[in-house]
């Protein structure tokens, strides 16, 4: 699938990875749609480079329907989605003020994973209606909290296994409707949420990677979508994307 042909919706397309990717696909000549809450930075985003952007919240099942008609209508269709809308928690399971909230933890799975899970289906339908042989691209976005999430993840790394986990079977799913399903699983990346911490912590972050010793760059994430969007071979699987750093 040719970028300068593509038609896709990135959700979290306000910022950090989902920003970078739009700005990526844009680049390439790509028709891109945001999807975030931020009305603020998707609208002066899309306004930059030139493509659309809705208000979207990918657990509710109407603001999505809503955002994909809004999408289909300005691109002409739906050629590829990147699913990078997602939130951080980090609780232990017994803390000092007592045992794991439930809410924070249904909270993370209902964004990270029942969201993407939501925008996928629905933008998927979209898809199938495309000519074939190949009708569509899904790219979701897992973590190495996946594998080998740290103490305090266990909501996160509970939503980013399930992202990861159903990689394979949506790639099987929706095969017959000629759509490839990849999953990138990133490291520590310099987003806005990571850039705000003091720069020891990020320093003392980076030395744990294994090579190249830093932050990921949310373009290297955009690189790696587009890839796997332009890849017509690469389907069902996980990517990581972490400098080889392995969570103790």
């Amino acid at each position: 699938m040719e970028l300068q042909q593509l038609r896709a919706i990135v959700t979290g397309g306000a910022s950090g990875l989902g920003a970078a990717t739009a700005q990526y696909l844009a680049a390439q000549g790509a028709q891109v749609t945001l999807f975030d809450r931020d009305t603020a930075r998707g609208t002066a985003l899309a306004a930059e480079i030139g493509g659309q952007f809705a208000q979207v919240d990918v657990t509710s099942e109407a603001s999505v329907a809503a955002g994909i008609a809004q999408a289909k209508a300005a691109m002409g269709g739906i050629d590829a989605l990147i699913n990078c809308a997602g939130i951080a928690t980090g609780e232990r399971v017994v803390g000092r003020d007592g045992p794991h909230r439930l809410d924070s933890f249904s909270r993370t799975i209902e964004i990270n994973l029942i969201g993407s899970f939501n925008v996928l289906r629905l933008a998927a339908a979209e898809m199938a209606q495309n000519p074939g042989p190949e009708r569509g691209v899904i790219v979701n976005t897992a973590s190495i909290a996946a594998f080998d999430g740290q103490k305090g993840q266990a909501a996160y790394a509970a939503s980013k296994g399930g992202i990861a986990g159903m990689t394979l079977p949506l790639a099987r799913d929706l095969a017959t409707q000629g759509i490839r399903v990849c999953a990138i699983a990133p490291g520590i990346f310099a987003t806005p949420m990571m850039k705000g911490l003091p720069a020891e912590v990020q320093d003392s972050l980076a030395a744990e990677v294994t090579f190249p010793k830093r932050l990921g760059d949310p373009a290297e994430y955009a690189r790696l979508a587009g890839f796997i969007i332009s890849c017509g071979y690469l389907n069902g699987e996980v990517i990581r994307l972490d400098g080889a750093l392995r969570m103790r």
